[in-house]
């Protein structure tokens, strides 16, 4: 297990809403490459991929900060990556306005229509990176827009984050966590509203547990029969066939962090056959993905919150 994987836990940590500017809380550890600042220019926000020859944008007017931050990091994805920092955006009252993956977002075509800095300060896989936009209003009708790129290399994760907004809440960067990466506690989204169903918590929070997905330690073995949840989830994305969520395993913090990333994705891909070839929901909107022991929800010093934290959750990835 190499000891730098261990920094991604506290990417889970949410950033509080504050006065200022939005600036996210990355892994400790994570080293910032680039930093660039311009003063208020007429600028376009990206909110759909490239088609027709070029990318649709809201036009605005604001400073421009933008930053670029590497991660050492050799196993996690881009879709590990982006969630935590969506997570932060949207508890700090951002809107997303769009967000896709290298071939919906349009490939070569969409990376090189929008602004991004340099290599090898911002390095972009061209076969494996994701976008996201994201807006908040704020006092005076005024309004704040949030850009991230994520790719990857062999051994680094890389993350744009660029601001546009009012001079006056120019953002300091982005922060390094201080934080302990022992998994101890849950520091996840706030909590949706108890009682409501799961088509709800996906409409209003943007994401759900799969409260009755169970799995012993060290096992990925789904159980025999009707599962309430994937019922429930099968039948609202079959009702709903231009929405996608991600399916995301976690595990609790028995073993190693190489062995527990592994078991949770075996986790989410098995609820993703399942629904598949049990509840007849269309693979194109499904994709799976495991986060390991880095996103507890509840202490793993005991076996009730262990058992807790074994456990799949499922994400809203469409945003229209």
């Amino acid at each position: 297990m190499k000891l730098r994987a261990l920094i991604w836990a506290a990417l889970v940590a949410l950033a509080p809403l504050s006065a200022g500017a939005f600036a996210p809380e990355l892994p400790a550890g994570a080293t910032m490459t680039a930093r660039e600042t311009q003063a208020a220019r007429n600028v376009g926000v990206p909110v759909a991929p490239f088609a027709g020859g070029k990318v649709q944008t809201i036009r605005t007017e604001g400073r421009v900060t933008s930053e670029a931050w590497r991660i050492s990091t050799d196993s996690l994805t881009t879709l590990q990556i982006l969630l935590p920092l969506r997570a932060q955006l949207e508890e700090s009252g951002f809107e997303i306005l769009m967000e896709c993956e290298t071939e919906a977002c349009g490939g070569f075509d969409f990376r090189y229509s929008i602004d991004l800095l340099p290599e090898p300060e911002m390095h972009v896989d061209l076969g494996d990176f994701r976008y996201l936009s994201a807006r908040r209003e704020r006092d005076g009708n005024e309004a704040e827009f949030v850009t991230l790129m994520v790719s990857r290399s062999a051994n680094n994760a890389f993350i744009q984050v660029t601001h546009v907004g009012p001079p006056e809440i120019s953002p300091g960067p982005a922060l390094a966590s201080s934080k302990s990466p022992d998994g101890a506690t849950w520091n996840g989204p706030t909590r949706p509203e108890a009682g409501q169903s799961l088509a709800g918590l996906l409409q209003t929070a943007g994401w759900a547990l799969l409260e009755d997905v169970k799995f012993a330690t060290g096992s990925a073995k789904l159980e025999k029969g009707n599962l309430a949840s994937l019922a429930e989830l099968a039948a609202w994305l079959k009702a709903n066939p231009d929405k996608t969520v991600a399916l995301v395993g976690h595990t609790d913090a028995e073993g190693s962090l190489k062995g527990n990333m592994e078991l949770s994705k075996r986790r989410a891909k098995a609820v993703m056959e399942r629904l598949v070839q049990d509840y007849g929901v269309p693979r194109k909107q499904l994709e799976a993905a495991g986060v390991g022991y880095l996103a507890p929800r509840a202490s793993n010093l005991t076996a009730e919150g262990r058992s807790q934290n074994r456990r799949v959750e499922v994400i809203l990835t469409s945003t229209r």
